[in-house]
């Protein structure tokens, strides 16, 4: 047995708690810096999405120069979006459609607002407000589900939508921090794909990925420009957490998942990704666990093939389609083949 893992849990806890508590000096130091020099707290609007009753509503507050926009930045390199000032427990103030509610941003700065609807919203997209301090409102997509049954898609991002390279960690991470949306490829054929997963009816797709907060503008200016559909994106934080080193990327897209079949009972999932990180596992799980709630899982392989890929592929008694192809020209077929099927 490893002489750490011998040690008791709080003494192996200890590196990271010093980190953490390192980590969060810094960057209030930081802040006082820069509040001195006339910073105020501002907030970076994220999209979102509604249900039937309830509206989850994104943002993050950070510190700006006065006179600066934070979230109107533009053909900025990954490495310098992360170079940002979050405000931890700042209240935010949040309306849409008549409902105001106040909510105080995490230690990250991030705002997770949950808003009960005043009443019956049409599908699309509707405009949430958010401001903090003095700055003026900013406005938030809040991408709008039917109340009536309808089929909707949860997409990952990398290597799934763009080309990363995460079996390649060392060129995935130069893709990441050096690259902006313009210079990103995308996968082909994975746009007409999402589209055909919410064709004929109106579009519930969500955006899914471990990746930073802070890339969320890129990422939605490579999904408009690409010709994906509209939808809500839902990142994740690369803090240092009190517990551990990195955050639980499997865990996220496995709360995001549960917390999606709660606030979107009507949905019916294709789930799209790739077979280069967790993303089959964390689809059949979440098929096994809310039976019924996922119409297909469609994985991009990046992997070298295996023997068993056509039985993975195979149609299970207890469980939706799995379809493996390289890209979306590949899986689109075959997606339209299970939803005709559903739709018979």
């Amino acid at each position: 047995m490893p002489l750490l893992d011998r040690l008791p849990r709080r003494l192996r806890a200890l590196p990271v708690t010093v980190a953490y508590r390192t980590e969060t000096a810094v960057r209030d130091g930081l802040a006082r810096w820069a509040t001195g020099r006339g910073w105020t707290t501002a907030v970076i609007p994220y999209s979102g999405y509604a249900g039937p009753h309830h509206a989850r509503v994104l943002g993050r507050v950070v510190l700006a120069p006065a006179s600066v926009d934070p979230g109107a930045r533009r053909g900025v390199p990954g490495w310098r979006r992360l170079l940002t000032l979050e405000r931890p427990r700042v209240e935010a103030r949040v309306e849409l459609d008549g409902v105001t509610t106040t909510v105080a941003s995490d230690e990250a700065g991030i705002v997770d607002a949950r808003l009960p609807l005043a009443g019956p919203v049409a599908p699309g997209t509707e405009t949430a407000w958010l401001q903090v301090g003095d700055r003026e409102p900013v406005g938030a997509r809040v991408h709008v589900a039917p109340a009536a049954p309808v089929r909707g898609v949860v997409c990952d991002i990398d290597d799934t939508v763009w080309v990363t390279g995460v079996a390649h960690p060392l060129r995935a991470a130069w893709r990441t921090l050096r690259g902006t949306s313009t210079t990103r490829r995308s996968v082909p054929g994975m746009a007409r794909l999402l589209q055909a997963g919410v064709e004929g009816q109106p579009p519930v797709v969500v955006y899914l990925s471990n990746g930073p907060w802070n890339l969320v503008g890129p990422v939605s200016r490579f999904l408009e420009r690409h010709g994906f559909p509209a939808g809500a994106v839902l990142m994740t934080d690369w803090g240092i957490t009190p517990r551990r080193w990195f955050r639980d990327g499997r865990e996220h897209k496995a709360s995001s998942l549960a917390r999606l079949a709660e606030d979107l009972p009507e949905v019916t999932w294709v789930l799209v990704g790739d077979d280069g990180e967790h993303d089959p596992d964390l689809y059949r799980e979440f098929a096994r666990s809310h039976p019924g709630r996922v119409a297909a899982i469609a994985l991009r392989q990046i992997l070298p093939h295996r023997p068993t890929d056509a039985a993975d592929a195979a149609v299970s008694p207890d469980g939706p389609p799995v379809l493996l192809g390289a890209d979306g020209d590949v899986l689109l077929p075959l997606l339209r083949e299970v939803l005709q099927g559903h739709a018979r």
